[in-house]
This record gives C-alpha cells, sequence and structure tokens, in this order.
C-alpha cells in the first residue's frame, strides 16, 4: 500500500472513530465524547468535555451543584439523630463517591482543566460525605478541633460528647487515662470518668474487708462508722465475729493483727504499744496519779493497795462487793471495799504468734483496813487508758474516805468521771490546765511520760476523753455532763462542798 492509500485509510478510520459505535464514546451527561489520539497510537487521552446545551458554564455548575447538595440533604434525612461514632468505612465510601465522580466527569490532564471544574468536583466530594455526620457538624464542622488533643480530627472516627469533638484516642478517663471505649461512661462536671473508675472514687469501701460496701434492700448504700475513728464497714461486720480491739473499739481489718488477750478480748498494736500488762509495770503510773490528786489538795491519806487482774478474777470480785454501781456490759475497774481473795498478774505476758504466753498469777487476800480494800483494773489496756480508770477508781476512794455517803450513781460516777477527764487532759495537752484545777496541779504529773508521748497514744488519749464526753449512759455520761458543768461553773472545790451538803451538783 503506498503512502498516500495508507493516509487514506487511515483518516477514514479516525472519522469513523469518531462518529461511531458505542465502543469507541463515551456518555457523560447525556451527551457522546470522542477520544482523542495525540502522538503515539498506544497513548490516549481524554478530550476537554464539550457540552451540546447553550447555557454558559456558570449556569450549569450552578446546577449541578444544587442538584448535588439536594442528594446529599435527602441522604442525611435518613440517618439516625443523636450522637455515634463514625463509620469505619468512611474513607472507603469517600474512595468510592470519588470514583463514580470521576466516571460522570472524566478526568481531564491539568492543562485542560478549568478552575471552576476542579472547585465543582471538589465541591461534590465533599457534599457527598458531610450529611453521614450531619448532626455532628452541624455546630462545629467550621472548627473541627479534637477537645483532648487540639488538634484537627479530619475524617477519620471521632466520638461528639459535651458539645465537643475527640479523637477515639483521645477521650480519656479523667482517673486512669486511658482511652473510655464503652457505650456508657460516668461524667462528674466536664469531666468524663469510667465507670469502674468513678466507683472506686465515689462508692464507699469498706475499711475492713476492702470491698464495695452493699447496697440494701432500698437500694442505698447502708454502712456504720465509728463516731471517732470515721471507719467506715459494712454492717454485717458487726455480727461476723470480726475482732474488735477493747480499747479503742476499731474493728480489725483484713490486712491488719490483732492480739488476742485469751479472756476474749483483743487489742490492736496500736494499743498493745503502750498495754501495761503486770502489777509491778502499774506501780508507777498509780503513783503519778497519786501526786495528781496531791496537787490538787486532795491527797489520800490511806495507802491503797493497786492490782491488775485478769477479766475473770475482776467480774469474780464485782459479784462479791455490795457496793457500788458499775458500768456493764464492760467493768475496766473497781474499787473494792469488802475483803476478797483475788489472782493479780504477777508476771508480764509475752506475745505469740496471735496471743499471749507465759502469764503468771498470785492469789492475794485482800484485808479491810479502812473504808477501801483494794483497786483493781483490767490488764492488757494501754497507759492512757488505765490510768484513766485509776484516776476514776481513785477518786471513788477519796470519797469514801473523806466521808461522801450514800450518793446517788449518777452523782458519784460523774463526779469520779470528771477526774478522769482532767488527767487524761493533763497527759495530752501538757500547756493548757484545766479551770477546776488548783494553781499547784501543775506539779502532779511528776513521774508521767508527759512531753514523751507518741502521736498513736496523744490520739488514743483524745478517743479515751471523747469516750467519757459522750457516753450514752445516764450515770457515767448524764452524770459527767452534769458535774463538768457544776465544776466549769463554779470550781472543783466548791462543787465538791455542795455534793458533801446536799449530796447533788449546784445549779
Amino acid at each position: 500500500m503506498s503512502s498516500s492509500d495508507r493516509k487514506s485509510w487511515f483518516m477514514r478510520w479516525l472519522i469513523k472513530l469518531f462518529k461511531g459505535g458505542s465502543s469507541n464514546r463515551e456518555l457523560v451527561g447525556g451527551t457522546h465524547r470522542p477520544r482523542q489520539f495525540i502522538g503515539d497510537e498506544n497513548m490516549v487521552l481524554r478530550a476537554p468535555v464539550r457540552s451540546l446545551d447553550n447555557r454558559s458554564r456558570t449556569d450549569k455548575e450552578r446546577e449541578e451543584l444544587d442538584r448535588a447538595i439536594s442528594l446529599s440533604l435527602a441522604e442525611g434525612l435518613k440517618k439516625p439523630n443523636g450522637y455515634g461514632w463514625r463509620p469505619n468505612d468512611e474513607d472507603d465510601h469517600a474512595k468510592s463517591v470519588q470514583d463514580d465522580l470521576q466516571s460522570s466527569y472524566p478526568h481531564v490532564p491539568r492543562e485542560y482543566q478549568p478552575m471552576g471544574y476542579r472547585y465543582l468536583c471538589y465541591t461534590l466530594i465533599n457534599m457527598h460525605i458531610q450529611p453521614k455526620c450531619q448532626k455532628w457538624l452541624s455546630k462545629s464542622y467550621i472548627c473541627r478541633i479534637c477537645g483532648g488533643c487540639n488538634h484537627d480530627i479530619g475524617y477519620g472516627n471521632y466520638l461528639g460528647c459535651m458539645g465537643s469533638f475527640f479523637h477515639p484516642e483521645c477521650f480519656c478517663c479523667r482517673a486512669c487515662r486511658y482511652p473510655i471505649r464503652e457505650h456508657e461512661f460516668s461524667l462528674s462536671g466536664k469531666d468524663a470518668y469510667h465507670k469502674t473508675c468513678f466507683k472506686e472514687l465515689t462508692h464507699p469501701k469498706c475499711e475492713v474487708c476492702f470491698q464495695f460496701i452493699p447496697t440494701n434492700e432500698a437500694g442505698l448504700i447502708e454502712y456504720r462508722c465509728h463516731p471517732f475513728w470515721s471507719q467506715k464497714y459494712c454492717p454485717v461486720h458487726e455480727h461476723d465475729n470480726t475482732a474488735r480491739c477493747c480499747s479503742c473499739e476499731r474493728l480489725e481489718s483484713v490486712n491488719t493483727r490483732y492480739i488476742s488477750l485469751g479472756d476474749g478480748r483483743s487489742l490492736c498494736m496500736e494499743c498493745m504499744e503502750s498495754a501495761i500488762m503486770d502489777t509491778g509495770d502499774c506501780q508507777p503510773l498509780y503513783h503519778t496519779i497519786r501526786d495528781y490528786y496531791e496537787g490538787m489538795n486532795m491527797r489520800l491519806d490511806q495507802q491503797i493497795p493497786m492490782l491488775l487482774v485478769e477479766r475473770q478474777a475482776l467480774n469474780e470480785a464485782i459479784v462479791g462487793e455490795k457496793h457500788g454501781f458499775h458500768h456493764m456490759p464492760e467493768t475496766r475497774g473497781l474499787c473494792l471495799s469488802e475483803e476478797q481473795t483475788v489472782a493479780s498478774i504477777l508476771k508480764r505476758p509475752k506475745i505469740g504468734g496471735h496471743g499471749l504466753i507465759g502469764m503468771r498469777t498470785q492469789p492475794q487476800k485482800l484485808t479491810r483496813r479502812c473504808e477501801v480494800t483494794a483497786i483493781l483494773v483490767l490488764y492488757g489496756l494501754p497507759r492512757l487508758l488505765t490510768g484513766a480508770i485509776l484516776a476514776h477508781e481513785l477518786m471513788h476512794g477519796w470519797l469514801r474516805l473523806k466521808g461522801y455517803r450514800n450518793l446517788n450513781p449518777e452523782v458519784e460516777e460523774g463526779i469520779c468521771q470528771v477526774l478522769s477527764y482532767m488527767w487524761l487532759e493533763s497527759e495530752i495537752m501538757p500547756g493548757s490546765s484545766s479551770t477546776s484545777a488548783a494553781p499547784s496541779s501543775s506539779s502532779s504529773s511528776s513521774g508521767s511520760k508527759k512531753g514523751g508521748k507518741s502521736r498513736v497514744e496523744n490520739k488514743l488519749g483524745e478517743f479515751f476523753m471523747h469516750q467519757i464526753a459522750h457516753d450514752a449512759s445516764i450515770a457515767y455520761g448524764g452524770g459527767f455532763r452534769a458535774a463538768n458543768a457544776a465544776v466549769n461553773t463554779y470550781g472543783l472545790r466548791r462543787t465538791l462542798d455542795h455534793i458533801r451538803l446536799t449530796g447533788s451538783f449546784p445549779l
């Protein structure tokens, strides 16, 4: 074939290509667009779009844009309202939309694309994706900044909460700082928490078993709380044989160890540090309290024996005592006026495991030489509590030796509690002086451990004073409050004189 024939054949083939069948044409917006061959036969470029209608490009683009917006809004109305996660396939969806647009709007090399065309394609893609989270973006799409990291969220997954938007990894618990991935969470002010973390922060835990305190049948959290120590615990621990310290009344927790005294009582380690275990160890404290009385011009002329005894021996002595009012259900001291034989603790026991071992007692026959035979005190109590009991019982002895007869329990126990309270106050508050104390009371603490007590021991002393002041019994609690009011008003000496004359407190 000659060169002219080949040229003629090629031109006929080219004309047929532009006018011929669908295999060599593309349908775009209802019109056929021919392909353009440039240079090499293997390189195919798409020609610019040429519309057959006579409308201007601006009118056509505006119409296409309005149509895209209408389709987007229609799709957005089908979506449920509320907050939620953006679909995981959002990026894939955007890509598919872009592919669809590319199939409808031909790709044209940069040199053939007018600026308006590129803007139209970008707008259509954005408007098609937006309505899927339209409720989310209605308020903050202009500035879609993560409330956690303050960076742009982009088109990845995000979460909306409290009027802000977050990356999934930036919506974190205020307590543990880990992301919140559950559908439900707790909110306190503007701070979000895992439900478990919020429960750890707000739901009270038992200080005995360290479990969350359960709710009662009404759905309320019910617990017990010690009025002084503020120890919170489940109500069940009052009846499940949980050990309670016989001195400070705190319950034994699962991570502490109490010492069994062998007579049904237990002692915590803090109280055990200053516990007095035998009669010999208690003698210096006994003389200190006698000196305290002497410093208030209340000297005891008689030498009254003092013994530390076991619980059983004290209870037996109470049964044999004809006179006196005893604080039930637990009596810790006794001013004895009858002749009895009492087993006194002679040797201090040692701690062995969770109990005491090596205790040795010795029976002693107590003969009556005056109105008071002896003073008995329960062993195994901290120094300050033992001293408070001794001060109380010594006041009983002083009243009997000075001829105060037939006093009703409220008056006698009340004034004895006042002396016990005053001694404790002088021990844990060395710089203070009670309004009822005599001017020479500063000398009454010779031989005491004033100034050398630990913070724990001082706290115990405050608790023992709290016990006296808030005792609910009529004789001990009511009597103390009436006696203390009289002493604070008239002084100790005038109050005692009034009791001797009338048998009651001055009003």
